[in-house]
């Protein structure tokens, strides 16, 4: 469903405020029909909806579903993971802030009572 390059992309563009057609392929310099295609898709699978336009004007934008919102840690990941390890230390790079103080966000892997723990402290137990 989010396993596409372009699916992921146009879900950190719909966070980032970018909803409208034209935006996204501008931003993302993909080929129409493959854009088009990719957001048939993540609509029909509930992650984004088609809303109004916000000017009022005839168009429509793309906006994230509250499931679509629960990628919100994915994509927070990914893009961390992104910032320390794809651009050189002087290459001009986007930063993640939180809306009240402005303040770096990041992402912490915490088990059930709040404890951090690292890839080395956690297990898959199958469930049948």
């Amino acid at each position: 469903m989010i396993g596409d390059r372009w699916s992921l992309l146009i879900i950190r563009d719909a966070f980032d405020g970018i909803r409208r057609f034209g935006e996204l392929q501008r931003n993302l310099g993909l080929a129409k029909n493959i854009l088009a295609s990719r957001l048939r898709e993540l609509v029909a699978q509930g992650i984004l909806e088609t809303v109004p336009a916000a000017d009022g004007s005839a168009y429509h934008e793309y906006a994230l579903t509250a499931k679509g919102r629960e990628l919100f840690a994915v994509i927070v990941a990914l893009r961390s993971w992104g910032e320390a390890h794809l651009f050189e230390g002087d290459e001009p790079r986007s930063a993640l802030l939180d809306t009240k103080d402005e303040l770096p966000v990041r992402l912490q892997v915490t088990n059930a009572t709040g404890q951090p723990i690292s890839p080395d402290d956690a297990f898959v137990r199958k469930v049948s």
